[in-house]
């Protein structure tokens, strides 16, 4: 069954049985994992916009076959230990509801943070954490931003932040929680090249070695994955392809999506990093505008018979 963490969270118990009786039933057990998926957005994500799906069909099709899936919300911008702690309260409430001794954590974007976060302070709670697109070693935009915002001085910086932190507050209540704290030089810091380097110190589970490698596939009992792709425009319908296409030039060349680049987002055990999705295909987005050959959806399907299959 799919929740909405917002709503099913409030009166915990006294609601869990509400959202159970809302969802619809499966039709299949293959992706019936053991332990409830839970789901966190990346940087300006959501749960939902009325009926736009930050997941977009994704959910859905997890619980027609057969799986349990919270979708959490987080601030759209801000640090990835204080995302990380807002995830960590929604998982708490989630295991409260639901009676599951862990979770399956998948983040996207900077949903690699906040999952990994989780998993480094409460592994007794994670059976697994999967990152999909996650810059786990930083993003060279994010280095791009960075440099620019340290040459144009505090009064840059301080209007560009004030613009875009507005613009998360709008994200927050359009999604329904605006009270949700914004601030997007925090989030800007812990996802250039240096922040990670320091986050992932602090929260090492599942992070390479090496420069493009694979790192520890178990930590502390939590299972890591990840998967990724490549290139920018696949859908010429897709609007986001084109900015995706210029944020790409940051990157000098180097193989990307748009935001992350392919080494980078190597987490744990590697699934692929070549899929041909950009950095919002990965999640269905824009609206299920992905290109011909990518189906996305079918990517979380697959994976949720891989967590059951392992016993997660």
């Amino acid at each position: 069954m799919t929740q909405k963490y917002r709503y099913c969270a409030v009166g915990l118990f006294a609601l869990s049985m509400a959202c159970a009786a809302s969802s619809a039933q499966a039709t299949s057990t293959y992706a019936q994992t053991k332990y409830p998926i839970v789901f966190a957005h990346g940087m300006t994500g959501f749960d939902n916009i009325g009926p736009i799906e930050y997941w977009y069909g994704i959910p859905a099709d997890l619980r027609k076959n057969g799986a349990t899936v919270y979708v959490t919300q987080e601030s759209a911008f801000n640090s990835s230990e204080l995302r990380g702690e807002q995830l960590l309260a929604q998982v708490e409430d989630i295991m409260a509801i639901t009676g599951a001794r862990k979770v399956n954590l998948i983040g996207h974007s900077h949903g690699n943070q906040s999952i990994r976060y989780v998993a480094g302070v409460r592994p007794d709670l994670i059976a697994s954490a999967t990152s999909v697109s996650g810059p786990t070693k930083g993003s060279d935009v994010a280095d791009l931003i960075q440099g620019v915002s340290d040459v144009g001085g505090p009064g840059l910086t301080k209007l560009v932040t004030s613009i875009v932190n507005a613009a998360g507050k709008i994200i927050g209540f359009l999604s329904g929680d605006a009270k949700l704290p914004q601030d997007s030089y925090a989030g800007l810091q812990s996802l250039n090249s240096k922040g990670a380097a320091i986050f992932n110190a602090k929260f090492p589970g599942g992070v390479p070695a090496t420069a493009c490698g694979e790192g520890a596939y178990v930590a502390n009992g939590v299972r890591y994955y990840s998967w990724s792709g490549v290139g920018q425009i696949y859908n010429l319908l897709d609007p986001a392809d084109y900015g995706l296409s210029i944020s790409a030039l940051a990157f000098a060349g180097k193989p990307n999506d748009g935001l992350v680049g392919q080494c980078s987002s190597h987490l744990g055990q590697v699934i692929r990093d070549n899929y041909p999705m950009n950095h919002l295909h990965t999640v269905n987005q824009v609206l299920g505008l992905v290109g011909l050959g990518a189906n996305p959806v079918s990517l979380y399907r697959v994976h949720a018979n891989r967590l059951k299959t392992a016993g997660l």
